[in-house]
């Protein structure tokens, strides 16, 4: 029986990482094995990984892999993905060539706009407190980008604010959004300290009281947008294609099933953000609130027909994604992404990232209409079953397959087939 423990541990931070280690063994009776695991940082220096979080016990590792046959914008990329699920990555690159045959992806162009919000309460006189702001613009504005000087020399920072009035339980409210052209970067950083800066400038003029001054994450001014034909014999034919734009359908109908299509799409963006170092949270978060701001939640991409019977499809999803900054430099893996991939602004690795959805959900969405998600799905999460199993490597792909056949991928099976190739049962 494993002896509880207690959380309530102080100065765990002060210690070396060999030392923290240590203290988890004790707490937690970890063999030599698993100690192993922790002592083991991968492509980091315990020094660097040391200074990303706090806490720092080991380094976690996820697989990396690389979708092929995409063409953006005339140009094509490899892309690297960082995900846990079998067949995404299989999945990406074939609807990225049944794309490819009608040249590729055509993504638009996007702004690299972020903003913070920056809330102004107990005003006694909101018309004049408005009044005040707007007359006083230039000056709120060259508050903000005494900040990051080199932003504002490179062309960007911040160049306007937009007013909005809110009614809530604690009474009215103004918000201001200060609008930060943040070029390459994600944004979160600068669009945080310019708002900071112009806080007590913003209270002495209104004469209110600003509590929260922080990035919205619902990046609406940085909507990524792309399209592509994918060819209906390559999806299957007029029927697949039928099952598609019903599924679609279903989807902009009912939320629970919009959830899952949406899903679908990120699991393409989400790799290529966690692979180039981005922040998924944020990518998630915003992705999931674009999806219902007119009040129903919806499909991030949508779909219809060609003259010829192919697939039109198109996603609009904010994306704030950066090229500097943050984990994109310190992480050495997300530089190497980013070299991979080739690309010379976030606005272009932003125009990637759409592609990348879209492709996925256009996979998810013909598995499901004709043969079904489990089939690709199950036959690379056989290997994991007949590896968690027990199965030795050199006989896998020989169980793995069996499983697949009987319809059973389950470790108790994996483990019945393993015996009977042992015993000579099965030739």
């Amino acid at each position: 029986m494993k002896k509880e423990i207690s959380s309530e541990i102080s100065g765990f931070y002060k210690l070396s990482i060999k030392e923290r280690q240590k203290k988890l063994s004790e707490l937690t009776d970890l063999t030599q094995e698993e100690m192993k695991l922790l002592q083991n940082f991968g492509y980091f220096t315990s020094t660097q990984i040391d200074m990303l979080i706090e806490n720092v016990v080991g380094s976690y590792q996820l697989p990396f892999g690389i979708a092929f046959n995409f063409r953006i914008n005339d140009k094509d990329y490899l892309i690297p993905m960082v995900i846990e699920e079998p067949s995404v990555v299989a999945a990406a690159s074939n609807a990225a060539k049944m794309a490819r045959k009608h040249g590729g992806f055509r993504s638009d162009k996007i702004k690299s706009v972020m903003f913070s919000q920056i809330q102004i309460t107990q005003l006694l006189d909101i018309k004049t407190a408005k009044e005040k702001l707007l007359k006083n613009k230039e000056e709120i504005l060259k508050i903000a980008n005494e900040q990051d000087p080199l932003l504002n020399k490179l062309g960007g920072g911040a160049f306007d604010f937009e007013i909005r009035e809110l009614n809530t339980r604690k009474g009215k409210m103004i918000i201001i959004h200060l609008l930060i052209d943040v070029l390459d970067a994600m944004g979160a950083n600068v669009v945080n300290t310019m708002a900071e800066a112009v806080t007590p400038y913003i209270e002495e003029l209104c004469g209110g009281k600003i509590y929260l001054r922080i990035v919205s994450n619902l990046a609406t001014h940085r909507i990524a947008r792309c399209k592509a034909i994918f060819d209906k014999d390559l999806l299957g034919g007029e029927e697949v294609v039928e099952g598609i734009l019903n599924a679609y359908e279903f989807a902009l109908a009912d939320p629970y099933r919009a959830t899952t299509h949406n899903k679908g799409i990120m699991n393409g963006v989400i790799a290529l953000t966690l692979a180039t170092g981005n922040d998924t949270r944020a990518i998630e978060a915003g992705a999931h609130a674009y999806a219902s701001l007119n009040g129903n939640y919806l499909p991030l991409t949508n779909f219809k027909t060609d003259s010829e019977g192919n697939l039109l499809g198109e996603i609009k999803i904010p994306l704030a994604l950066g090229i500097i900054g943050g984990m994109t430099n310190i992480h050495p893996m997300a530089r190497l992404s980013l070299k991979i991939l080739n690309v010379k602004s976030a606005e272009e690795l932003s125009q990637v990232a759409a592609a990348v959805g879209l492709a996925q959900n256009v996979a998810a969405l013909r598995a499901l209409a004709s043969e079904g998600i489990q089939k690709g799905h199950m036959t690379l999460h056989s290997r994991n079953i007949a590896k968690s199993a027990g199965v030795p490597d050199e006989l896998i792909e020989r169980i793995a397959k069996i499983l697949v056949k009987d319809k059973k991928i389950r470790v108790d099976h994996a483990k019945e087939v393993l015996e009977k190739i042992k015993k000579g049962d099965l030739i």
